[in-house]
């Protein structure tokens, strides 16, 4: 804030420089005058504000600011200073000189940020002046913040810096052997990110042929290329690599499984047609085969039952809608849906069953584990029992599962079957404990009852007596089943007594 005059007059007349007198009206009085003049200026550049007034200013010099010898000898050093180049502030020659009362610039208003008038002005402000223009020295960087800058390292040095998470640029690695000592130290490092991030320089500034044969005995670099081209899709770059290294069992198989992006099911059987050629090994070979041969068979079940159903002459699928396509299915899930809709057809026809169990070798297990699990399904239990049957060569008939009884009686409790269809498979389960446990768990007394009497344990069919329904047809078996081991028991015993009597009267008769 600006003083007013008569502080300002204040100031002066109370200042303990009082070395000249204003008594007459020469030159040295004019002088004077004007160096008051600006050293009241100089007052105004060097106050901050109004709360400042109480602390004395002092120059670098070691003079209080403000003071005439200090106005006198700042005005003969710009005199002096005129004659050479300015080191700081610099002042631009190509304006005309201003003199020091009327320009309101000085060293502490570069600092200050200050004009004559008192008003605050910006570093920024003061450099754009028209009239006048300020230089500041550029301060060097630090040395090792311009290394960092320019990227002055060496090759383990950058993977070092890479390591910490620290940004560097490779670009300055130009030649083969600097990227190969590069890769190599990334290597050594056991980073996979910084190994990535080389790899992918070297792929960008390095050609395939030297790539591939570079990477060919760098195996741990290879595996990590590997990995970042079938992460990214590259498989063009991908199968010229494998192709190189003579890979061709990999190369091969990348190229099958190209069929996985190929949504039309008509491009992509024609696709696998194409894979047959492929030099693939033999077992490979067969599942591409096999693939190909489903597939081709799945769109045309699936054009036929789709006219069908459509047609709505066809009750199987008015009853039992199609949920979904067939056309990509596993293997098991065509047998299952050929099962379900077509098992009674004959085998020359395509959606048989025992035709696609003949075409793609299906084991008798899965066959008759999938037949099963269909026909229960449907409740079709005539065909479920035929699934058993079988003739032995004297013409008897039996039953006779290629799994286990429990598993089959598992297959038909999930698909809800009655307990009189149960009891008959829990009957045929040969571990007796296990044999008890499914007929408790699904209420098939029978079972229990038949079993403990085959144990001849009179205690258990007492026991088992009290959780059966009072007067039911069971409890009565159990009743039954009591009083007969009773009277069997008697009757052994008195056949015992008899024998005994008559071994006693031969006795007798001998002696």
């Amino acid at each position: 804030m600006m003083k007013s005059k008569p502080d300002e007059e204040d100031y002066w007349n109370s200042s303990k420089f009082k070395a000249f007198t204003f008594d007459d009206e020469d030159d040295e009085f004019s002088r004077l005058k004007e160096s008051k003049q600006a050293v009241n200026s100089i007052r105004g550049l060097v106050e901050e504000d109004d709360d400042e007034d109480d602390v004395e200013k002092v120059s670098w010099s070691g003079e209080p600011v403000g003071s005439i010898s200090w106005s006198v000898r700042e005005t003969a050093a710009s005199n002096h200073r005129t004659d050479r180049e300015p080191a700081f502030p610099k002042i631009n020659t190509e304006t005309p000189p201003l003199s020091r009362s009327h320009s309101g610039y000085s060293l502490s208003s570069l600092f200050k940020g200050k004009t004559k008038g008192g008003n605050f002005q910006s570093i920024t402000d003061t450099l754009s002046d028209s009239s006048v223009r300020l230089y500041a020295p550029e301060l060097r960087k630090p040395k090792s913040e311009y290394k960092d800058y320019v990227s002055d390292w060496s090759p383990e040095e950058t993977v070092h810096r890479m390591k910490q998470g620290k940004s560097v640029s490779l670009e300055k690695f130009r030649s083969l052997q600097d990227k190969l000592l590069l890769l190599d130290f990334s290597v050594a490092a056991h980073d996979g990110n910084v190994i990535t991030a080389v790899l992918i320089y070297l792929k960008r500034t390095l050609s395939k042929e030297v790539l591939f044969r570079e990477l060919e005995s760098r195996q741990t670099a290879l595996r990590h290329f590997i990995h970042y081209l079938t992460e990214t899709r590259d498989q063009k770059l991908l199968l010229e690599l494998l192709r190189a290294l003579g890979r061709t069992e990999d190369m091969v198989l990348l190229q099958y499984k190209e069929h996985l992006s190929i949504a039309d099911e008509n491009k992509r059987r024609d696709f696998l047609k194409s894979c047959l050629s492929l030099p693939f090994p033999a077992d490979d070979s067969a599942h591409v085969q096999d693939h190909y041969t489903l597939l081709e068979r799945q769109i045309i079940i699936e054009a036929t039952d789709g006219q069908a159903e459509r047609g709505g002459k066809v009750e199987m699928f008015h009853k039992f809608p199609r949920r979904a396509s067939i056309v990509n299915m596993p293997l098991i899930t065509t047998l299952y849906y050929c099962c379900f809709y077509h098992y009674e057809e004959p085998e020359g026809s395509f959606s048989s069953p025992l035709n696609i169990r003949h075409t793609f070798r299906i084991s008798e297990k899965q066959f008759f584990v999938t037949a099963l699990a269909a026909r229960a399904k449907l409740k079709a239990w005539s065909d479920v029992d035929a699934l058993f049957t079988c003739r032995n060569w004297l013409g008897f008939t039996r039953k006779r599962s290629p799994v286990t009884f429990s598993r089959v009686v598992d297959i038909l409790q999930k698909n809800s079957a009655p307990t009189q269809v149960l009891q008959d498979y829990v009957a045929l389960v040969d571990d007796v404990t296990l044999r008890i446990s499914l007929a408790q768990k699904l209420k098939c007394h029978d079972i229990i009852i038949n079993t403990y009497r085959d144990l001849k344990d009179r205690q258990l069919l007492l026991g088992y007596r009290g959780k059966v329904e009072i007067g039911s047809a069971e409890e009565r078996k159990i009743i039954e089943l009591l009083d007969n081991q009773v009277r069997s028991s008697s009757s052994s015993s008195s056949s015992s007594s008899c024998d005994f009597l008559f071994l006693l009267q031969q006795i007798r008769w001998k002696n």
